[in-house]
């Protein structure tokens, strides 16, 4: 019987306030709350709380022999804490079953890698970290942002 390998990607990028020129000497924060929180919602209730849950019950109904893998960023994992956490412990359920591999990455989907690499590393570790506490796993595949990948990256990530 042939294998096949679910992977998903979870990002959700942090939404900018809109600046003019007159802006420039306030004191606010860049990103759009109220947008973050309206488009995380969205797309938690649309998306990611049916899949997770279709996920789960294909677990169940195949015993464990239906596996996937998850690399989520921890800027989608922050907005899950903030405007829905009901989202994060969908995703904690699914680790829960041993049938979900939690793959590396960057934490913040950047391009870190091809701009310094002590900050690309500082990101990995950032990101193995929070997959540790969060969901008790220690990544053992690396995934890089857009999927770039060069030998100067599998030196760094080894």
């Amino acid at each position: 019987m042939s294998s096949v390998c679910f992977y998903f990607q979870v990002h959700q990028p942090y939404r900018l306030r809109r600046f003019t020129y007159f802006d420039t000497s306030k004191k606010f924060d860049y990103f759009d709350d109220g947008k973050n929180g309206a488009i995380l919602r969205k797309v938690a209730k649309n998306c990611y709380l049916p899949t997770n849950e279709l996920m789960l019950k294909l677990i169940k109904k195949y015993n464990g022999a239906f596996r996937i893998a998850y690399s989520i960023t921890v800027v989608a994992m922050e907005q899950f804490k903030a405007y829905s956490p009901e989202t994060l412990d969908s995703f904690k359920r699914l680790a829960d079953t041993g049938c979900v591999e939690i793959i590396g990455e960057t934490s913040y989907h950047s391009l870190s890698d091809v701009y310094n690499p002590q900050e690309f590393k500082a990101q990995v570790a950032l990101h193995a970290d929070l997959m540790h506490r969060e969901f008790c796993a220690v990544p053992r595949v690396f995934r890089n942002t857009e999927l770039i990948y060069s030998y100067a990256v599998g030196r760094l990530v080894a």
